[in-house]
């Protein structure tokens, strides 16, 4: 459920506006009202303070190092400032490091040369010309009586060096060659400097990572304190010439006994008062134990709207059960439930919902395998077990999980209709809640009209089934939107209709894929079983260690492709097929109090 939000109106001294702000902030349940101003630059560049620290405290938690924590002398902001130094300097090595690798290895061709002999020949009229060649052509030369050596071999090519004086005009049928400018023994010599303070950098990043990270966290939690006052001071407002500070913000019903004995006790002017539909509403939810924790999931998509329903409580039985149907293997959902019930003793307190999560998620494949007859990929209706003789006959066979799946999307769809009539209702008045109203007398309607007619409980009478369309289709077509006149009614009355119409049978075909996804699950379990059997037969002493490191890895390799597949397809059919009946609109703003 959305918690009910009251709108706060502070109105403070001028001096006494710094001591407010900070006793506000230690209380820390009020949602400061965001005006629609320009941002100041000196706001910009403590975001952009912030985000550096954010990338640093990143950067180093990545690092995995054995170092024992060591004293470092700096403050925060210095190891922010030398951390970023030195991570451009690390890019500007690691570019320069990759270059003289690539001239090493064109340098050590040439071998090792002195730059300053070459300079000394060639003031005495002496010249080295550098060449490369086949060495068929190489020999030609030779053989031509030119003073040619070679410098080193790579296969059929040669590199080599021709020695001539300026009056000789010779011109080589070979590719001429320029020599490094720096022989290789200097580069090998540049390179291992460079490692060295590339290592250097690394072990005072390993350093950091091991001392400073709650350092600048504690950095970064006080810049954003400091950025929280100057945005709170950007959206108050100056009346009285200056003189008096008005603050507006939200606080939750839940919360308003400490906001207002503070406020009583230091005899601050406010104002409290419900809120408007014109308002922007930040959203807090309060959900019991079950539903709190698929929260995480519904905010993927978006929170509700501040006059709309919280969805969560009702998606959330239906994305337990969808996940339990597409997994479907009551082994698999068993190594869920006690796997995150371990995990759960030695887990940190914020990460154990997910876990639950987990565990919840467990149950319902556990619950929907023993439907299926499915563990660990052992079909249960066909194998021949002494355990499942007397419940064999309660198992589903894939032709009723498939009437299953439908089914469950036709509960969902129609609970979803309901959702929208009450939604409606909440927001708008019940006028507008009749055309959803029509659609469920049409289609529980006709739904019980033709159960009843099968059980013979009631005549098989048409007549019984044209008075269910009409009433039905009278609130569809002349109340899909009362606030227009008539003629715009029935237009928009018969768009609903098609639309519907067309809609429906696509959405609840979505369903199957519940059906399809746990078949799919199922069928690669029974393979994997298969291969591992034809495994352990292969080999009275190899095959059993085969057959058992076969049936962990490919179960293992089952898991994570079906569970994946087994989160993202309820989403699916959450966001898209049972939020459109619900009527969701989303797009709430979070709550964020301005607190420490």
């Amino acid at each position: 459920m959305i918690v009910p939000m009251l709108k706060y109106s502070f109105l403070v001294f001028h001096q006494d506006y710094i001591s407010f702000l900070e006793e506000l902030q230690d209380i820390g349940v009020v949602h400061v009202v965001q005006k629609e101003i320009e941002v100041p630059e000196d706001i910009k560049r403590k975001y952009a303070e912030i985000n550096r620290y954010s990338q640093a405290i990143e950067f180093l938690k990545k690092r995995e190092t054995d170092e024992t924590k060591k004293n470092i002398d700096l403050k925060g902001e210095e190891i922010l400032k030398d951390i970023i130094q030195k991570q451009t300097e690390l890019e500007q090595l690691s570019i320069e490091l990759e270059e003289t690798d690539k001239e090493l290895a064109k340098a050590r061709r040439w071998g090792s040369f002195s730059a300053e002999l070459i300079q000394k020949l060639e003031a005495e009229n002496i010249h080295l010309h550098f060449y490369s060649s086949n060495r068929k052509n190489f020999q030609h030369l030779k053989n031509s009586g030119l003073p040619v050596e070679i410098i080193s071999e790579h296969g059929n090519q040669l590199l080599f060096i021709h020695i001539k004086t300026d009056e000789e005009k010779t011109e080589l049928d070979a590719e001429k060659m320029h020599l490094p400018q720096v022989p290789f023994p200097e580069l090998e010599l540049k390179i291992t400097e460079l490692e060295t303070r590339i290592i250097d950098i690394n072990a005072c990043f390993d350093k950091y990572a091991a001392d400073s990270i709650a350092q600048l966290e504690s950095c970064k939690s006080e810049q954003i304190e400091l950025l929280s006052l100057d945005e709170v001071f950007l959206n108050t407002s100056k009346q009285a010439e200056n003189k008096l500070m008005v603050l507006e913000g939200w606080v939750p019903k839940t919360k308003i006994l400490s906001i207002n004995s503070f406020l009583e006790i230091n005899e601050i002017l406010y104002l409290a008062e419900k809120a408007k539909p014109s308002d922007k509403i930040p959203v807090l939810l309060n959900n019991n134990r079950f539903s709190k924790l698929f929260e995480p999931i519904g905010s993927m998509f978006s929170l509700p709207d501040y006059a709309e329903l919280d969805l969560t409580v009702f998606f959330a039985p239906f994305f337990m059960m969808f996940f339990g149907f597409c997994l479907g293997d009551a082994g698999y959902g068993l190594l869920f439930l006690i796997g995150a019930g371990i995990y759960k003793l030695k887990a940190k307190k914020e990460f154990k919902p997910y876990l639950s999560l987990i565990q919840l998620l467990g149950l319902a494949t556990i619950i929907f395998g023993a439907v299926s007859g499915t563990f660990f990929g052992i079909n249960l209706i066909e194998t021949e077990i002494a355990l499942t003789d007397r419940f064999r006959n309660l198992f589903l066979d894939p032709n009723k999980m498939f009437n299953l799946s439908i089914a469950l999307g036709g509960i969902q769809i129609v609970f979803g209709l309901f959702i929208r009539a009450v939604n409606r209702t909440r927001q708008y008045g019940f006028s507008y809640s009749l055309a959803t109203y029509g659609w469920l007398i049409i289609l529980l309607g006709s739904i019980s009209y033709v159960i009843l007619s099968d059980l013979g409980i009631i005549q098989k009478n048409k007549i019984i089934l044209y008075l269910i369309m009409a009433v039905g289709g009278f609130f569809i077509l002349f109340f899909s939107d009362p606030g227009v006149n008539i003629f715009v009614r029935i237009g928009k009355g018969v768009w609903d209709i098609y639309s519907t119409v067309t809609g429906i049978f696509g959405d609840l075909l979505s369903y199957i894929r519940l059906f399809a996804l746990g078949l799919s699950s199922a069928i690669l379990g029974f393979v994997i079983n298969d291969i591992g059997l034809q495994i352990l037969g292969s080999s009275k002493i190899l095959g059993p260690i085969f057959f058992a490191i076969f049936l962990i890895l490919g179960h293992t390799l089952n898991i994570l492709i079906s569970s994946l597949g087994s989160f993202v397809h309820p989403m699916r059919l959450t966001f898209v097929e049972f939020y459109k009946s619900a009527g969701f609109t989303g797009g709430g703003e979070e709550y964020k109090p301005f607190k420490r």
